[in-house]
């Protein structure tokens, strides 16, 4: 971004009015309120939400910040409990047809899809959310798995990695029509499980896992994975992401301890950001880079807290004698 000194020089202006879109660096005296003030950049930021109404981990997410859902899980044992959140509260709607966790998910609060986990055994079971109830579709994943990433679409879904029996981990890609999964011959290079996820099916991003732990992240074309020249800086595993393949935000998840980590992907390499308030693995992420909801998780023990994530921002500032 261009910063004013750059564009008009180092004179500040005095103006009857602040500027109606200031540029990033501006200084202006303010003659009618007889303030200095200036255009900075608000640093991002987590800001504590209201609790969910089951507190859990190894769960699923989908949607945004302000229209978000959460499936699955486990508390004392597995969940099939689905909630909805309004960008305030959590309400609770009809449970997971199929009770698991581990399992991944995608799509909007409206129209989600749930796919793969553990019951007591590795499932690859697939259902539908219409905004009310959940559908079971008879065609499931091909490689039943657990702790696997998503992304994508109710109808154009992606599903990849994640750990199938003995324990084994795996790369295994599959795509999703709204009818059907089709497998696709070239899996993660990285095979992994317990990963981050986001972005579209023809478009998708899969970072961080345990491979052992690693901070390693491949792009998806809607054929391939190429490994990206940037890893997380910090590695880690039972991480949640959010985003797209080019504006992606991880957070929270285990390295050498549990961490509230965040860190932004442009595409090319990884950023540090602020940390989680309540540092923890195994959590519910939905959003954008910069408007993200990240919920529930292991603490531990597992926990119901609620998080927004609101991204760097310009803001404009009173400039005061120190």
């Amino acid at each position: 971004m261009a910063e004013y000194i750059n564009i008009r020089g180092q004179n500040i202006e005095v103006v009857a009015s602040d500027p109606a879109n200031p540029t990033l660096g501006q200084i202006w005296y303010n003659s009618t309120s007889n303030t200095l003030k200036g255009e900075g950049l608000q640093a991002a930021a987590w800001a504590t939400g209201n609790n969910m109404n089951t507190a859990r981990f190894i769960l699923a997410g989908a949607g945004t910040q302000t229209a978000g859902l959460a499936f699955g899980g486990y508390t004392t044992a597995n969940t099939g409990a689905t909630e909805e959140y309004d960008g305030n509260s959590w309400t609770n709607s009809n449970p997971l047809n199929t009770t698991r966790r581990g399992l991944g998910g995608c799509g909007t609060q409206t129209a989600a899809l749930a796919f793969g986990g553990i019951t007591t055994v590795n499932v690859g079971a697939t259902e539908e959310y219409d905004g009310t109830s959940w559908a079971s579709n008879p065609t499931g994943l091909n490689t039943a798995r657990v702790t696997l990433a998503g992304a994508g679409t109710q109808t154009a879904a992606l599903a990849f990695g994640g750990n199938t029996p003995p324990p084994a981990n795996t790369g295994a890609t599959e795509e999703y029509n709204g009818s059907t999964w089709t497998s696709n011959p070239t899996g993660l290079n990285t095979a992994r499980a317990t990963l981050g996820g986001c972005g579209t099916q023809t478009a998708a991003l899969a970072f961080g896992g345990e491979s052992p732990t690693t901070g390693a992240t491949e792009e998806y074309n809607g054929s391939t994975w190429a490994t990206s020249p940037g890893s997380l800086n910090t590695a880690s595993y039972a991480l949640a992401g959010c985003g797209t393949q080019t504006a992606a935000l991880a957070f929270g998840g285990f390295g050498t301890a549990i961490t509230g980590a965040t860190e932004e992907y442009d595409g090319n390499s990884w950023a540090t950001s602020n940390p989680l308030n309540t540092a923890r693995r195994n959590l519910g992420g939905a959003g954008t880079q910069t408007a993200a909801l990240a919920f529930g998780g292991s603490t531990p023990p597992y926990t119901n807290a609620t998080e927004e994530y609101t991204g760097a921002a310009p803001t404009t500032v009173t400039i005061t004698a120190s």
